[in-house]
């Protein structure tokens, strides 16, 4: 059995205030894109987990994939499977493609062995592997909130839109663009300035992670103003990078952006 875990944007994102748990509350939309991967399911003789596709760093036996077998094998009587990812989402470029293989594989379990899980069992689920990772459950637009973990539905649809994204060749730990943030309360809030149309959001909707890691990687911020050059209605850093995405009124391509980054069309 096989599914295809997408990934997503971050379509605004406010850093607004700090826990005393150490993270930081924030508030960001979430929007599904068609940047996809595959993740397959077959039962076997053993536990085993293998990839193909971008190289995934770190151990096997630490890979989210995993984790979610063994968080799902406590609850419930599961016979060894074989876990196959063809990994195609960037690493490290702010689109979730992890969060995505986690809850993707729940659902893939409860379809592929009848669990009968609830969405709200599953979200549960997804959120202790990690904080945006129900997001995926439901794969449907969303305003997030407190830790990102906390989800409203919204209505947006970008359909009529070609999303160019670009990822350039550098990678920015969390750790290190929540370094450089500062929390602070909103004047405007998302959820009203993402009932404007795009064209209206180049204004007001931010990203505050940029404001850390373009002046650490120019790169990106170099990325963001060839897409409004080149005619983006709307671009912005996804997550706390490194991919940057524009938001453009018809289809094109931008060879000057191809050299040195992966860019994908129309996702």
């Amino acid at each position: 059995m096989i599914l295809f875990p997408n990934a997503k944007i971050n379509i605004g994102l406010n850093i607004v205030g700090r826990r005393q748990d150490g993270y930081h509350n924030l508030e960001t939309v979430m929007y599904p894109i068609a940047l996809r991967e595959a993740l397959e399911l077959v039962e076997a003789k053993e536990l085993r987990f293998t990839s193909s596709g971008i190289d995934i760093p770190g151990n096997v036996a630490d890979n989210l994939c995993l984790r979610v077998y063994q968080l799902l094998a406590l609850d419930h009587k599961l016979p060894p499977v074989h876990i196959h990812l063809h990994k195609h989402i960037p690493i490290g470029a702010g689109l979730g493609g992890g969060s995505a293989d986690s809850s993707f594989l729940i659902k893939l379990i409860n379809k592929k062995f009848s669990l009968n899980l609830s969405d709200q069992e599953m979200e549960s689920y997804a959120s202790e592997i990690g904080s945006d990772c129900a997001f995926f459950i439901k794969n449907k637009p969303v305003f997030a909130f407190e830790k990102g973990d906390k989800f409203r539905d919204i209505e947006l649809d970008l359909s009529k839109y070609f999303v160019v994204l670009v990822m350039p060749p550098v990678h920015v730990s969390t750790a290190e663009a929540y370094s450089g943030v500062s929390a602070k309360p909103v004047s405007k809030h998302l959820t009203e300035l993402i009932k404007l149309v795009p064209e209206q959001w180049k204004f007001d909707v931010k990203n505050d992670f940029e404001d850390s890691v373009f002046p650490k990687f120019p790169i990106i911020a170099e990325i963001k103003s060839i897409l409004y050059d080149a005619g983006a209605v709307y671009a912005s850093m996804s997550g706390s990078g490194a991919s940057v995405y524009g938001i453009f009124n018809q289809e094109l391509k931008l060879p000057e952006l191809e050299k040195g980054n992966r860019v994908f069309y129309g996702v």
